[in-house]
């Protein structure tokens, strides 16, 4: 990578873990379809695992006391059923058809999150392995899991503290299980410095932000950002089918 890919790779990887740190989610959203951009579809997708992962267990290290175990069983188990199909349709789609679906999923998603939809089937054991599902699938083909869960969240009508926990081990898991089907990205030694020090100072800022900023302006920023990413990718998609 040229030093102005890695800045801007810095850049990234920063602002999605200080969203992350200070709203909970976001980190995928906000940086996978840039990745993508910047990397291509695989390592784009599998640096977004990576580092997605990695934020996630940084945040579990610190709330796992309100964790709700039994609940995550059957997402987590759903996910795991779907990984593998995630992985295998993204290894076989054309790079400009690859890059409209991750746009394509990414903007719907993030509108089904701030429209807050409810879906009764998004309930109960039966609404935990559809959310699981569709995650487990999104997170490994597209790098972007959150969403599924996070509207799963909102028709089960889980508090910002429950959810916030359980979607940090939802995300350590999963992450994890994409990262063993499809392997680690290939990158430089350089490219791997510089997003571990923006995961880390990112995390640091995160944390520091967190007690002064409400929590509902936070994930207004994540959404937004989220949203642009997503139609950018979509218009490169596009574009390279034209």
């Amino acid at each position: 990578m040229t030093w102005p890919a890695e800045t801007a790779l810095g850049l990234i990887v920063f602002l999605g873990a200080s969203v992350q740190r200070l709203a909970g989610i976001g980190f995928a959203l906000v940086a996978a379809p840039v990745l993508v951009l910047l990397l291509g579809p695989g390592d784009g997708v599998t640096l977004s695992n990576v580092a997605a992962g990695a934020i996630s267990a940084i945040g579990l290290a610190a709330t796992w006391r309100q964790l709700r175990p039994g609940a995550m069983v059957p997402l987590i188990a759903a996910a795991a059923c779907t990984v593998p199909a995630g992985s295998w349709v993204a290894a076989r789609v054309a790079t400009p058809h690859l890059l409209l679906g991750i746009g394509a999923l990414v903007s719907a998603a993030v509108l089904l999150v701030i429209r807050g939809v409810r879906v009764p089937a998004l309930r109960g054991v039966g609404g935990a392995v559809a959310a699981g599902a569709t995650s487990g699938f999104m997170n490994s083909a597209a790098g972007v899991g959150g969403p599924a869960v996070s509207l799963y969240a909102v028709n089960t009508g889980w508090t910002a503290r429950e959810f916030v926990p359980n979607a940090q081990l939802y995300g350590v898991v999963v992450n994890a299980l994409s990262l063993t089907v499809k392997g680690v990205p290939h990158l430089a030694v350089p490219a791997w410095v510089v997003t571990a020090g923006a995961l880390t100072a990112g995390t640091v800022l995160g944390h520091a932000l967190a007690g002064r900023v409400e929590e509902r302006q936070a994930r207004r920023v994540v959404l937004g950002l989220a949203l642009a990413g997503g139609l950018a990718t979509l218009v490169k998609g596009v574009s390279g089918l034209l």
